[in-house]
């Protein structure tokens, strides 16, 4: 039996940059003072957490003072969704979300409507993308906010966020994006995009888990999620992790340097894994090419049952959607809201890459699932 495991599940975590481990490990051991302490202990940690300020909002062209630091994506998500609906009472109770967002999102927006909040579902076409007409003819006098991801976690598709934002600054209504998936993978610029709200995880580049970012555009009211020390402006109270903070900023930076080679290394092997994909009989990635970031390929191949070459196959490390709601046997709601059949969701396989996979990888990939699909 094979040993070694090919990783094809980025999407879902990455590895943690050895760089990153390397920057963060003294302040475990040596600089581990509480961040909010007046003595020199203190002092170290607080500039550490201010220097990766400074490199997180480089990768998304901000104010280091516009950063601020969470548990990661979902809480973000939440603080931002719900902090804004609840500080800004008098821009109205209506949200305008879409039916392909991360559950973090969805559920965030069931959850207000039991509280009494209109939330609008928008439709996507068949390649993922939203109507924008259905966008315009969605906002009421009493829309308050926009949600609306950059890069599908599932599908890797690529939502106009430049032309949303424009909308939305044009009509006076927030805009919040979740960008979990796209910082790092591509070119991510808050002012280019008129975005209000933004955030990320560091675990999907290459930075640890544990660790995420809420970016918020000064102008904009947020009631905390987590009431405390008065931590980040009094927006997220508790002691500060400086370990995982330092670590964040380290892989922002190392992904903002690297960025444009990655972008062409990736581009190059996804290119390649479609061509060798198309070999399968029957079998088609998801979403127009044009519209997708090229670390997400989302496959159907007929004929396939995705749950078990996922599990078969033990070397290899696979998805059929998202890790965070994948241990629940449903059809990709992505996938659905595509217009997929439950049956076409069964075939589906997320394969999601980084710079270190190789060409050999991707033609034994395809070799195994061209054989499962023989088999069967």
């Amino acid at each position: 039996m094979k040993n070694e495991i090919t990783y094809l599940d980025s999407a879902s975590t990455t590895k943690t940059d050895p760089r990153v481990l390397k920057e963060m490990l003294p302040y475990f051991t040596e600089y581990f003072g509480n961040a909010s302490s007046s003595h020199s202990f203190g002092k170290l940690a607080n500039e550490a957490i201010e220097e990766a300020r400074t490199q997180v909002a480089e990768i998304i062209n901000c104010d280091n003072k516009e950063i601020i630091f969470t548990s990661g994506a979902t809480e973000s998500i939440n603080m931002a969704i719900k902090g804004y609906v609840e500080s800004n009472p008098d821009k109205g109770n209506h949200i305008i979300t879409v039916k392909t967002e991360h559950k973090a999102v969805l559920s965030t927006c069931e959850y207000l409507e039991t509280k009494g909040f209109e939330v609008t579902y928008l439709d996507v076409d068949k390649n993922g993308v939203i109507l924008f007409d259905q966008l315009r003819d969605s906002v009421k006098e009493n829309t308050s906010l926009v949600v609306i991801m950059h890069v599908n976690n599932e599908t890797g598709i690529i939502q106009p966020i430049k032309e949303i934002g424009e909308f939305t600054r044009e009509n006076n209504i927030a805009f919040f994006c979740d960008a979990t998936q796209s910082v790092g993978k591509i070119k991510v610029d808050i002012e280019d995009d008129y975005v209000d709200m933004l955030c990320f995880s560091g675990h999907k580049l290459n930075g640890p888990k544990g660790i995420g970012v809420l970016y918020k555009r000064k102008n904009i009211e947020l009631t905390p999620l987590i009431h405390g020390g008065g931590q980040e402006k009094g927006l997220r109270g508790g002691t500060y992790n400086t370990p995982l903070i330092v670590g964040l900023g380290k892989a922002c930076e190392i992904a903002c340097d690297e960025l444009k080679h990655n972008i062409d290394v990736i581009e190059q092997k996804s290119k390649f894994l479609i061509q060798e994909l198309k070999k399968i009989k029957d079998s088609f990635v998801v979403g127009n090419q044009y519209y997708r970031a090229s670390n997400i390929i989302d496959v159907i191949v007929p004929e396939l049952n995705s749950d078990i070459i996922i599990s078969k196959i033990p070397f290899l490390a696979l998805s059929n959607g998202s890790a965070c709601t994948s241990q629940i046997i449903e059809s990709s709601h992505v996938l659905k809201a595509m217009g997929f059949t439950d049956a076409e969701c069964s075939q589906s396989l997320r394969i999601s890459i980084d710079k270190t996979i190789s060409l050999n990888q991707i033609i034994e990939l395809v070799e195994i699932i061209q054989n499962e699909v023989k088999i069967k």
